[in-house]
């Protein structure tokens, strides 16, 4: 791993230290190996993305929740993921410095800054008016200039920025939104995660010419995104 200098000068800071323990003792095991992913995550500043109280979390191992309650957080989808989810959706993705990138589910407005680090302009839609306003302070804060930070339904609203080389969801859905599809381009590739609990699974499909290829390579449970579809309760 070839970290930055000023990563490697800082290591005795604690916040530092800690960001460079997420990378190697979580994020790293987790099968994140590519040079350009482990930089950016140790360039990109998640203490600076997450709500002051739990500043304690930032570098945890958990899902950090965005808004209060916080027995409601999750249930709304409205947390941070855990730090290896996202950095492992980022690898899978192969994000290019050319590429355009709509990311449904803005949160606190860190995988927007993942994303925008590695490509050229970042559509970012989340649908908690508190939380579209906390991300733009906080992209802005990090200097982070080619994400735009929009209040929108994914599921359900007009989207009209395609097409898109990469598409991310920043939490679980039923099953993959075949609208979304619509909106990449050749070669463009959607991540999300996939299923029903207890059974989820990473799921990155890639438009091919007029077809898609679709690989499910590792499984993690995460909360829903809200609106979108979900399976029929009833069997017959």
């Amino acid at each position: 791993m070839n970290l930055p200098l000023n990563t490697l000068a800082n290591v005795q800071d604690p916040i530092a230290h800690a960001r460079f323990n997420m990378i190697e003792q979580q994020i790293r095991p987790w099968n994140v190996l590519d040079d350009g992913v482990l930089d950016t995550l140790a360039a990109v500043r998640r203490e600076a993305f997450v709500p002051q109280a739990c500043q304690g979390m930032a570098f945890a191992d958990v899902e950090i929740p965005l808004t209060e309650p916080v027995e409601e957080a999750s249930r709304l989808g409205q947390i941070m993921l855990a730090p290896r989810v996202e950095a492992r959706m980022l690898q899978d993705l192969q994000v290019r410095p050319t590429d355009r990138v709509l990311e449904i589910g803005a949160g606190s407005g860190y995988m927007a800054a993942l994303l925008a680090y590695q490509a050229e302009h970042v559509v970012s839609l989340e649908i908690v008016p508190g939380l579209v306003e906390f991300a733009r302070e906080n992209l802005k804060a990090a200097g982070v200039r080619n994400a735009d930070v929009r209040q929108a339904d994914g599921a359900l609203d007009p989207i009209n920025d395609g097409p898109f080389d990469v598409i991310v969801l920043s939490g679980s859905v039923a099953e993959v939104p075949h609208r979304l599809l619509g909106l990449l381009r050749d070669g463009g590739r959607l991540g999300a995660i996939v299923g029903v609990e207890p059974m989820m699974r990473a799921t990155i499909v890639r438009k091919v010419g007029h077809g898609l290829e679709t690989t499910q390579p590792w499984d993690v449970i995460a909360p829903r995104l809200r609106n979108f579809p979900e399976p029929s309760p009833f069997r017959f």
